[in-house]
């Protein structure tokens, strides 16, 4: 059981960090080293935003809003205090090796990876049981072009992606344990659901394009704006995030191989605990040029709550 008791907004005005000794979250505190790095912010708009997943059919474009690249004071969440937590700021850092060697190989990632990452997630979580019903490999672009959504074209490999987001809403999140239900994989009336995202490594040291994370307790339902994403067969939805001067950054610089960032994505439970993680791809200042790029996995995981 948590001692500390986690901000979940509910209007405008974040009440501010609970746990004081929290370095780099809190005003009391002196901050811990960060870096100032740009941001993709969703733009002020009228319109409710979208995204197109594919080549849009002709004469439409492939999203109908605008971002701002925000120079952010990204804390080093390794020097932290307190080591974060998933059901608090949002997101933990786990020692997970995993026995995959290589994940190109999607026999690998499913008859393997899988069972290794449902049991890490019920472990993070506390959870009665859990289901994978999702993953992607992305790669750092050759020559680091600015970052986007991770993909302008149908085909090729997914770049990594620039905007900050969060993958569900209140509405797809309850879609997801929906479909799943339908699936038969998940119980369609829980006493309580998450949706996780599990981050790691799949190459050496990430020294490139990290992932950064927004303390939760920081973001306002303000700064949620409900995005749609466009596929040949389906339709999305997910949050796009307007900046606020109250959101809190951190990043775990170097992740290796053996180590596991998970994060919320969604949950059921609405006061006390971590709800929504915004987070962002972001490239690191003064990186050489020659400096490998970032290749890693991730997973969406459902778990559930007897």
């Amino acid at each position: 059981m948590h001692t500390r008791t986690s901000f979940l907004p509910e209007n405008g005005h974040p009440k501010g960090p609970v746990h004081p000794t929290s370095a780099g979250f809190s005003p009391a505190q002196p901050r811990v080293p960060n870096v100032i790095a740009g941001l993709g912010y969703l733009s002020p708009t009228s319109e409710r935003p979208y995204r197109y997943m594919y080549r849009p059919p002709a004469g439409e474009a492939w999203h109908n809003c605008d971002y701002e690249l925000i120079p952010s004071p990204i804390a080093d969440a390794r020097a932290m205090a307190m080591p974060p937590t998933i059901d608090v700021e949002g997101f933990e850092l786990r020692d997970a090796p995993s026995s995959v060697t290589n994940f190109a190989v999607e026999a690998a990632i499913r008859d393997r990876y899988y069972p290794e990452a449902i049991e890490l997630a019920k472990s993070v979580t506390g959870a009665d049981h859990a289901v994978i019903f999702d993953h992607a490999v992305r790669r750092r672009e050759t020559g680091r072009p600015e970052l986007n959504f991770g993909r302008d074209s149908d085909a090729g490999p997914l770049g990594a992606v620039g905007r900050v987001h969060v993958d569900y809403s209140e509405a797809s999140g309850r879609g997801r344990l929906q479909l799943l239900a339908a699936e038969d994989k998940v119980s369609p009336d829980p006493q309580r659901f998450a949706i996780i995202n599990i981050w790691r490594s799949i190459a050496g040291k990430i020294v490139d394009t990290p992932l950064a994370l927004c303390d939760a307790r920081s973001v306002s339902v303000k700064d949620l704006v409900v995005t749609d994403l466009r596929y040949r067969d389906r339709m999305g939805e997910i949050y796009l995030v307007q900046r606020s001067p109250y959101h809190r950054w951190a990043y775990f610089p170097e992740m290796a191989r053996h180590e596991a960032l998970i994060f919320k994505q969604y949950d059921s439970q609405v006061s006390g605990i971590a709800r929504f993680t915004p987070h962002s791809a972001f490239d690191l200042p003064d990186i050489p040029a020659d400096a490998p790029l970032r290749e890693s996995i991730e997973v969406r995981c459902l778990v559930t709550y007897n």
